[in-house]
This record gives C-alpha cells, structure tokens and sequence, in this order.
C-alpha cells in the first residue's frame, strides 16, 4: 500500500476535494480494471475520455480520481484530485508508486525516425555479451534479463513502463535500454525519467497524420533531450540535419557521432557485402554482419553509447562484430536456387530509400530486384506516393499490395501510392491487393540469382484488415514460397 500524498510528488495540483491521507493499492487508466482503493487517473485520449468513466470507476470501488475536470456529483469518501494534464500526473505518479526504479539503473532511450528498434535492441545484446545484466523496452519485444514478454506499443504507457522498470531492477537488472517514440513524448509517457542517456538517430517523414505537420514532429522529439540532466549524455547523429537541433538548449553533455561530418565518434565503410560490411571504428577494422550505411550509423552510435557509458572498447568491438540482425530488419534468405529475399521493416520513404540503395550496392547489375511493398492504413498518408516513388525508381518491379489497412480500403490506399509514380516508371509496377498473392507472385517471376525485397512489415506476425488482427509473417512465407519453388 501507498498513501496518495506521497504518490502525488511533483504532480502540479490545481485543487483538492478530500484527504490525501488515504491507502492506495493501486493505479489505473482503465475504468475497466478499477478496483477496492484503486487510484483512477483520466484521461483524455483521442477517441474515449477517461471522464466519461469517473462515476463507473468510483463504483468499481476508486478511493481517488485525478482528474482535469471536476464531476458534477462528487461522492464523500472518495478524494478528487484536479490538475492541468493527466497525462503528466500518471508518469510522475507511476513513478513515485514504483518508487523511482529508473534512477536505480541505467537507462538509456533511443530516439529518432529510422533505427530506433536496431540501436536499443541491439545495445541490449551488446550489454548483456558483455556480462552486463539488461533490460529491453522496445517495438518488437520487452526484456528483463533473459525473459522475453511481448511489445505492444513503440513506447508504453507510463504505467507500464513503470512496472517494468521496478521488475527489472527487483530482478537485479542494472542497464536499461529503450526505444522513445514522438507519440510517448508527446503523452508524457517518459515524463519523470531518470534518463542516463539519450540517442538521436535520425528524422524523417513520418507521424504526420498525428503531429500534423514535420516542425512539430521535430520539436516533439527535441523534448526527450530538453528534459535530460546534467548527469546524463545526449549523443546525436552529425549527419543528420536535425542532428545538432536536439543538442540546443539541453542540459545534457553533448556528443556527436557521423559518417560525413566532423563528430566525436566516426564510421567508415571499407567494404560491403550480402553477408556483412567492413567497418572503420574508432581507428579499429570491425567486420560486421550488419550490412548497409544505415546500420553503420547504427553500429557507430552503438559504439558511442558503450564507451560513454565507460565499457572497454575493444571488448565491445570485439562483441559487435559478432551481433546478428534484428528480427525483421534486413532479414534475408537465399534459396537453393540463388533467389534472395530481403525482409525489412522499412515503412517510411526514407527508410525504403536506405534499404533500396543498400541492395543497389550489392548487385551486380545482371539481376532482377522485385519490391513488394505496401502502406498502413488510418496512418499519415502524404508518404504513401513519396514511398511508391522511391520503390519504382531502385526496383525493376515493383508490386504494390496491402500493408495493415485496418479501417481503410486497401484498393484506396494503393491508389494513392499509384499517384506517386512518374509516369516513365508507370510499366514498372503492378498492383495485386492480397499480401500472399503478391508476394507469390513475386516470387514466381524471379529467376536463379535474382532479389526480392519485402518491405513495409518486418518483424510484425500479423495483418490488420477492417479492425481485425490475422496471422501473418513476410519472412515465412517469402520462406515457403520460395522452398515450394525449389527443383
């Protein structure tokens, strides 16, 4: 049990009705999961208003609420709470009732565009080769030490997070490493942090559907470093345009880490292949198994991290050499007839441009690349010609079919990406609806040593159509296919 005033710690209070003298066995955000001397914090979210439940919650048997709007019938024995934004009260809140677990590790949060899923995952697989017993919050999976639980969001809610901290370091988990998305910022999800560290990998189009316009997407993402302290390290992408924009104004030491630029931790690429790439770092040759200048930057920022993070750096090269790509992210499979296939997660214009011109560098020029490629639905949808356009200018084929069209048509998502075909591109690509049949199809035109590249979807096991979830994974049925075709 916890009393309310002191979960309450650095929450601004506009006003009190009650006692704050009172047990507290829980938090929630659900009115559906309220319980005997829960704590019911609402919120207003872009489709339900927690406040519409006020009155369920309290007769679930909430002994407070937080609110940003006081009911009209205010129950005796129950405390109201008012503030100015619930979304800040639950992260603090969240924080004081786990008792502050993030200041008892190190945590590290990775933000960016493109990359952020790589770097955090990754870091967690270099730490714990290292002897170091980690954590991982991140799109594809959670981990506490060597437990894996599923991901559901880029970023949890506060709660979550929370609670997930608190286990792992009850657990004995000492360095944490976490992917940070514009829309956990944006919610206060991350608000109360202690943060040991941040990255910035990139920015690119994206989100727009939610932060309406790239400025604002942008300074949401410059937030996470505003509100590192002074103890804590803000490491940015020097190549990036808006790599040095995050470092303004925080309080943060600052590094830098690039390719092309003058930085303070610097990558060059020797050579490249299918299998892997020969990295330059820190004046040290890596052979990596990671292939393509995104993964570089990925790679050099995992370095940095390390080192500031005061590991030996030959040990962690030595380990980095010896990583493995993440699940869905340049996953790739050659069949016995020399048909490769690349699956990748790449679901922005930018994103689908890396890997594209990756692939670019690997050939020989005498095969066949074929992208199949979609767009989600009910998701920002000024990148969907920008993405088409890039697909047909890297691919000789190209194949547009259906990403997650969740409550959008899927022939009306395809058509938009259609209107961003130049027109000498038009005999390029073709259209075909279902997911399967595409990929199919794509397969059954490739020949001995000709690419396949799958893209929008990744390590996701699932399709979402009209609201319903199916079972759905790029890299196994791109597998059977393939097999299938095999003499």
């Amino acid at each position: 049990m916890s009393m309310l005033k002191d979960i309450l710690y650095r929450v601004s209070i506009d006003q009190v009705v009650g006692s704050t003298v009172v047990d507290v066995r829980g938090l929630e955000f659900d009115s559906r999961r309220v319980g005997l001397n829960d704590v019911f914090v609402a919120i207003e979210g872009a489709v339900f208003d927690g406040h519409d439940y006020i009155k369920q919650a309290c007769e679930q048997g909430a002994i407070a609420i937080i609110c940003q709007r006081l009911p009209e019938l205010i129950i005796n024995g129950i405390t109201y709470v008012q503030v100015a934004d619930t979304t800040a009260a639950l992260a603090f809140m969240a924080d004081n009732f786990y008792e502050q677990p993030s200041q008892s590790l190190v945590l590290v949060g990775v933000t960016g565009t493109n990359g952020k899923t790589t770097v955090a995952t990754l870091l967690y697989e270099l730490f714990s080769s290292l002897g170091v017993t980690s954590g991982l919050l991140s799109t594809v999976e959670n981990r506490i030490g060597k437990q894996v639980l599923p991901a559901t969001h880029t970023t949890g809610d506060s709660l979550m997070i929370n609670r997930m901290l608190r286990n792992m370091v009850d657990q004995g988990v000492t360095h944490c490493f976490m992917e940070v998305s514009s829309h956990g910022i944006d919610q206060n999800r991350t608000l109360g942090l202690a943060f040991d560290g941040g990255i910035f990998t990139n920015l690119t189009h994206d989100h727009l559907d939610y932060h309406k316009d790239f400025k604002t997407y942008r300074n949401v993402k410059k937030r996470f470093f505003d509100q590192l302290s002074p103890k804590a390290f803000a490491l940015t992408n020097q190549d990036d345009k808006n790599g040095a924009f995050m470092l303004q104004n925080t309080k943060a030491r600052t590094f830098t880490y690039a390719q092309k630029s003058l930085a303070d931790f610097k990558v060059q690429t020797l050579e490249q292949q299918i299998s892997g790439q020969l990295l330059k770092i820190a004046g040290q040759e890596v052979w990596v198994k990671l292939i393509g200048g995104f993964n570089a930057y990925n790679l050099l920022a995992i370095y940095a991290c390390a080192e500031l993070l005061e590991m030996d750096a030959m040990a962690v090269l030595q380990q980095i050499s010896t990583l493995n790509s993440v699940s869905g992210r340049f996953e790739y499979f050659v069949a016995a007839n020399g048909v490769t296939a690349i699956v990748d997660y790449a679901h922005t214009p930018d994103a689908l441009d890396n890997v594209l011109s990756t692939i670019d560098d690997l050939r020989t020029g005498n095969e066949i690349l074929t992208t199949v490629v979609g767009c989600g639905g009910d998701r920002d949808a000024t990148k969907r010609p920008k993405m088409a356009a890039v697909a047909t200018h890297w691919s000789n084929k190209v194949i547009f079919t259906s990403d997650n069209p969740r409550s959008e048509s899927p022939e009306a998502i395809i058509a938009h990406m259609e209107a961003g075909v130049p027109p000498a591109e038009f005999k390029k690509f073709v259209s075909i609806v279902d997911r399967k049949q595409a990929i199919k199809t794509a397969v059954q035109m490739a020949q001995p040593g000709d690419m396949i590249l799958i893209a929008g979807k990744g390590h996701e096991n699932y399709q979402e159509i009209a609201g319903v979830r199916h079972d759905f994974d790029d890299y196994k049925i791109v597998c059977e296919f393939l097999n299938d075709q095999t003499p």
